[in-house]
């Protein structure tokens, strides 16, 4: 596949945060393909530090890690202080796609989940959605990430309607 050029002209850089070394090679290549520079850490810990200091435009992580898992991971990032950092997407990478998993991803302020096995198109997609068509950050009750909702219903008047939708 070529190079997507939407992609490859915002100049986009990532951070990988996989255990495995196969699975950042892998994800290394496809970025490569896709005109995204990468950086990758081992774990979760040693991401927040190579946070801060290579300021990525988005983050791919893995579900299970030893020491920070991926949810760990996520929740840590969107406690941070630091508000660009907070709202940094991320897309979760996983070989588990049972319900409790994706909702305990979802639900820890996750961008979008990919399920192994990953293929270019797959992660192309995903990395489109996230800088392409950003979801707003919803500020809620035990709850700060992206609006999980994918199409504002105008109909709905229930009582869980939002009265604003804080857009960063």
């Amino acid at each position: 596949m070529a190079i997507d050029s939407e992609l490859a002209k915002r100049k986009l850089s990532t951070l990988i945060v996989d255990d495995n070394e196969h699975m950042r090679a892998l994800l290394r290549r496809l970025l490569h393909r896709m005109g995204i520079a990468s950086a990758e850490c081992g774990d979760g810990s040693a991401a927040m530090a190579a946070i801060q200091a290579a300021m990525p435009d988005f983050i791919l992580t893995d579900l299970s890690m030893q020491g920070m898992d991926g949810i760990s991971f996520v929740r840590t990032l969107r406690q941070s202080q630091n508000d660009r950092v907070q709202t940094l997407p991320v897309i979760m990478i996983t070989g588990h796609a049972e319900r409790h998993h994706v909702e305990g991803a979802r639900d820890a302020g996750l961008n979008e989940l990919l399920v192994k096995p990953v293929t270019e198109k797959s992660l192309r997609s995903r990395v489109q959605e996230i800088i392409l068509r950003p979801r707003p950050f919803i500020f809620g009750p035990g709850y700060y990430g992206p609006c999980r909702r994918r199409r504002p219903d105008p109909n709905y008047n229930g009582p869980e309607r939002r009265k604003t939708v804080v857009a960063i």
